[in-house]
């Protein structure tokens, strides 16, 4: 804060000045690069016959989370983590931080203004008084001022809060990715779930089953039909049986603790088959072009942001070569008496400009633009490999729909198959036309057939849920 002087009030031509000199603040220029989109290698279509027609026209826009996924149990789930995933409240904080420090960069925009009132009496000795008698003096006064705002006339400040307001947003596009992360690996958790009950269930029908058929050889070894090696057979499928139960009960709970992690608080598990949930349980997704990525995909949209904060940083490293220009200024009243201090005649201001050019820095501004070259170029090549990962992931989510489909038509043909060859091989062993080890094979390749049919459909259904996700997904905040 200056200090008052008794001068007059501000004349004509003064606060001619301090307009000018405020106009040319606000009409800073900027020594920023012109910000352009880099030009993408990517293909102008996907890269499936079956996208290729779909990627025709421009992509709908996607639906809501709740209206894309038809299981209300899930869409429970997936409410229940976006409220309590520990990971998602960091990415949430960390916006909130971004924000706060576009607020502080801001700030340097404006002048900072600050009152200040203040009094005091000195008594000088009389041998150090000019009259050479005691003197007691009072000062009073009140003053309204701004200290040390920068004119930004090359725009330094203007575009480190440009590169603030970025980040900012780019923290906010970060927080609906980590969002978009969580929905999916929310849905694809529980589409596991549903799988293993499923494979659960057939896995103790199974092992039913061949505790029956062991039952059957022993019984039939004992009244002579049927040799001891028939019996160690059926006892050796059974086992097959109920050792893979186990393992699929073990993956279930150990599924069950990661989507208890997902959802971030305790959560009661009803057994449900992958086929109660698989009717409707994803729309069709129309995948669009790959351009609309640019638009969707909030972590390319984060990485545009960053790329255009860096832009901002080397306008404002280019701003620190030349001379920075800052204006000091206040206006009060000023008294020796108290109940003058409002008086006629009493008041005071001063204007203090002050410009400072850089001369030597031992190459500081210099480095520090390169610096800020350096980063944009990283945010260019991280902007690239972005929308290329993104490309990719929905390219790869339409090739899965595509040939997991196809799988899935093929194993169901093929269980067809098996359950006739196990038909025929049990007909064939009782009319002792066969040996059990025929019986043997055909059983543990239909239960082999189960499974792995079981886990294509949760892989085309899971398929589904990752093309949404690559394609930028829709959320309710």
């Amino acid at each position: 804060m200056i200090s008052a002087q008794h001068v007059p009030f501000p004349t004509r031509n003064a606060r001619g000045v301090v307009t000018v000199i405020v106009f040319a603040a606000l009409s800073a220029c900027s020594l920023a690069p012109t910000y352009e989109r880099p030009e993408l290698s990517t293909a102008s279509m996907y890269p499936t016959t079956a996208a290729a027609g779909a990627s025709a026209g421009l992509q709908a826009p996607l639906p809501l989370w709740p209206d894309f996924f038809g299981d209300a149990d899930l869409k429970h789930l997936i409410g229940r983590a976006l409220d309590n995933n520990r990971d998602l409240r960091i990415a949430l904080y960390r916006v909130g931080e971004a924000r706060a420090l576009y607020g502080i960069q801001r700030a340097e925009q404006f002048p900072a203004t600050s009152a200040q009132a203040l009094g005091s009496r000195a008594r000088v000795p009389a041998d150090l008084s000019l009259t050479g008698q005691p003197v007691i003096s009072s000062e009073y006064q009140v003053t309204f001022g701004v200290s040390a705002w920068e004119l930004d006339l090359w725009g330094r400040v203007r575009n480190l809060k440009e590169a603030a307001l970025q980040s900012y947003f780019a923290s906010e596009e970060a927080r609906r990715a980590v969002e978009l992360t969580l929905i999916a690996q929310v849905a694809n958790s529980y589409l596991l779930g549903r799988e293993l009950d499923e494979r659960i269930g057939l896995a103790e029908r199974t092992v039913k089953t061949r505790e029956e058929s062991l039952r059957i050889a022993r019984r039939r070894y004992e009244v002579g039909s049927a040799g001891r090696l028939d019996a160690v057979q059926a006892e050796t499928l059974l086992n097959q049986a109920r050792s893979e139960l186990t393992i699929l009960l073990r993956l279930r709970d150990l599924n069950s603790n990661a989507l208890t992690l997902l959802v971030g608080e305790p959560i009661a598990f009803q057994a449900r088959t992958l086929t109660a949930v698989e009717p409707d349980f994803l729309p069709a997704v129309s995948p669009g072009l790959p351009s609309d990525l640019l638009m969707n995909r909030p972590d390319v949209l984060a990485a545009e942001r960053r790329l255009k904060a860096a832009s901002a940083n080397i306008g404002a490293a280019r701003a620190a070569f030349f001379p920075r220009i800052s204006l000091t200024a206040g206006v009060g009243t000023a008294s020796s008496e108290l109940n003058n201090l409002f008086g006629a005649g009493s008041g005071v201001w001063s204007l203090t400009p002050s410009l400072v050019q850089p001369l030597f820095d031992g190459g500081r501004n210099r480095a520090t633009l390169e610096l800020s070259e350096a980063r944009k170029e990283s945010a260019v090549a991280d902007y690239e490999r972005t929308v290329q990962a993104a490309f990719r992931d929905v390219a790869n989510a339409l090739v899965e729909r595509q040939w997991l489909g196809e799988q899935v038509r093929a194993q169901q043909a093929t269980l067809a198959a098996q359950n006739e060859r196990a038909r025929l091989a049990n007909l064939r062993y009782r009319n002792g036309a066969a040996p059990y080890l025929e019986v043997l094979d055909a059983e543990r390749d239909r239960f082999n057939v189960e499974q792995a049919l079981v886990q294509t459909r949760r892989a085309l259904l899971a398929s589904g849920v990752d093309l949404y996700a690559a394609l930028g997904g829709a959320s309710l905040r």
